[in-house]
């Protein structure tokens, strides 16, 4: 009797259990989302506290002037940078749009009139992409005030989530070690030993990704500027900026830089298409194996499928933490699945 009680108390914890699975997972669908943003902010955490601590130790004779205030050095410095971007890069843009809004009904036909010279352009209905463009011109205000509401949104989520990784950065360790709390303690040092190997390679991926965005970010910026191709200095610190998505950032910037150098010369878009080129080859012989050598310690391909997966899942977000992400996961699988021949 006593074997068909325990049975019947199992069997009920059992169906307790999966509904509160269940029912936990159904939450954490709805709140997708927030958890997204939790989980990047916590990531840009780790990846950003060694420069933290770099900062924090810099010193000057005896004089440490950021101790305390590394945070709020960066967090200055960054805004800095992006006032500086939006003063001097921007304005050609916005007063290149007003212009081009203005004169749109007489620059538009000669503009596609130009594409039927172009290899297989010459397909395409110009007076009907012509009706396109000019109704979403004459529509620009409407959809600009449809938008505001997604716009605000996103500037929310992005100010919690910088909000977010400063407090990951200051009381990281208290969550983190409150996390492994709950794990057992035979197994909490395991754990431990993992994740702390996990950091070490984020932050190194980190630094050799930084230093291949500011060599392109100059190259790039200094080509365009030679080849006279319009907003160079903008498209150039974009190019820099973007490459933190490896394969698919650069790429995309740099076809926004061909659509621009179309715009004026045939010439311009042989040059920067050059110059892509040149540096795919620089960069994949030269760069990636002297700067970032084996900090990451993924094979290509793995590190495509986690940009795909990344921006399946996760939009852009999730394209730029894929491959951090793929790391974390890596050595996971390394410690707990991987079967080590014995030595």
């Amino acid at each position: 009797m006593s074997q068909i009680d325990g049975r019947s108390h199992d069997l009920r914890s059992d169906i307790a259990f999966a509904f509160v699975l269940a029912l936990a997972f159904y939450v954490a669908w709805l709140v997708r989302n927030v958890l997204l943003v939790l989980y990047v902010s916590a990531l840009l955490a780790v990846v950003l506290r060694p420069i933290v601590r770099a900062v924090s130790t810099l010193q000057i004779g005896r004089w440490r002037p950021f101790k305390g205030y590394a945070i709020l050095a960066l967090l200055l410095l960054v805004a800095g940078a992006l006032t500086a971007f939006g003063f001097l890069a921007l304005p050609p843009v916005v007063h290149d749009l007003q212009e081009f809004g203005k004169e749109a009904p007489t620059r538009l036909p000669r503009i596609l009139e130009k594409l039927k010279h172009v290899p297989f352009a010459d397909r395409v209905n110009t007076d009907e992409v012509n009706a396109h463009i000019q109704d979403f011109i004459s529509n620009a205000a409407t959809y600009l005030l449809l938008s505001i509401k997604n716009w605000a949104s996103a500037i929310f989520s992005i100010a919690m989530g910088l909000l977010l990784t400063v407090y990951f950065i200051l009381e990281g360790d208290i969550a983190y070690r409150w996390a492994l709390s709950f794990i057992r303690p035979e197994s909490r040092v395991r754990l431990d030993s993992a994740l702390q190997r996990a950091e070490v390679r984020m932050g190194k991926w980190l630094l050799g990704q930084g230093g291949l965005m500011l060599i392109l970010g100059l190259a790039s910026t200094i080509v365009y500027a030679e080849l006279h191709v319009r907003y160079a200095y903008a498209l150039g610190v974009l190019t820099g900026l973007l490459n933190i998505i490896p394969v698919i950032g650069a790429a995309v910037c740099i076809a926004l830089t061909l659509i621009v150098a179309a715009l004026d010369s045939w010439g311009r878009v042989v040059g920067v298409a050059i110059f892509y080129v040149v540096w795919l080859q620089v960069e994949n012989s030269f760069l990636i194996p002297r700067i970032m050598g084996n900090r990451v310690g993924l094979p290509g391909l793995a590190i495509l499928v986690a940009l795909l997966l990344g921006s399946a899942l996760g939009g852009v977000l999730g394209a730029i933490v894929s491959v951090p992400t793929a790391v974390l996961v890596s050595v996971l699988m390394d410690e707990y699945l991987v079967q080590k021949e014995a030595v």
